[in-house]
């Protein structure tokens, strides 16, 4: 039995059920890795545009070391509101305590680092009023011949941190 023309143009040009299951599989995999890699992208870029909040606190603080070496021990010491007053689009309160800075996250911050802590802590020499105060973020490590104040209350993944607070 000879076979037809179109029964073989049928047959040749065709797109079977497996092969659209594997192109959705080929997506799905490269989904899997593109997904996560911009989350932690977007997750940083949220942090980063948060910091320059903090700089609202960093002046008194280095003020008052560099004046009497002594670091401030709440958010009134430095004349700023209430922690839940100081905020921004991605911080729902801004915390002094003894000199570190302490900024929660909330209000429009990725749901992975809502309610996670970053934490700016002051980096003085002790011995010296006129050497500027330097400051550790986060899980980074201190300055040589540097001593850090305050307690470090970060408890965001490093992950997600930028390469300046690692």
């Amino acid at each position: 039995m000879p076979i037809k023309l179109k029964q073989l143009k049928s047959k040749l040009f065709g797109f079977s059920l497996i092969e659209m299951m594997v192109v959705v599989a080929i997506l799905g995999i490269l989904a899997m890795v593109a997904i996560p890699s911009s989350m932690s992208k977007i997750i940083r870029e949220q942090i980063t545009a948060a910091m320059p909040l903090a700089d609202i606190a960093k002046a008194p603080i280095a003020a008052a070391w560099s004046i009497s070496q002594v670091m401030l021990a709440d958010n009134a010491e430095a004349d700023l509101p209430n922690p839940d007053k100081v905020v921004s689009n991605f911080i729902s309160a801004l915390e002094i305590d003894n000199g570190a800075i302490h900024m929660t996250f909330g209000n429009k911050a990725h749901p992975q680092i809502k309610d996670k802590v970053l934490t700016l802590r002051p980096a003085v020499i002790e011995e010296s009023k006129v050497v500027p105060v330097t400051w550790v973020c986060g899980h980074a490590k201190a300055p040589e011949n540097m001593t850090v104040k305050g307690e470090n209350r970060t408890n965001i993944s490093s992950e997600f941190l930028p390469q300046l607070c690692r």
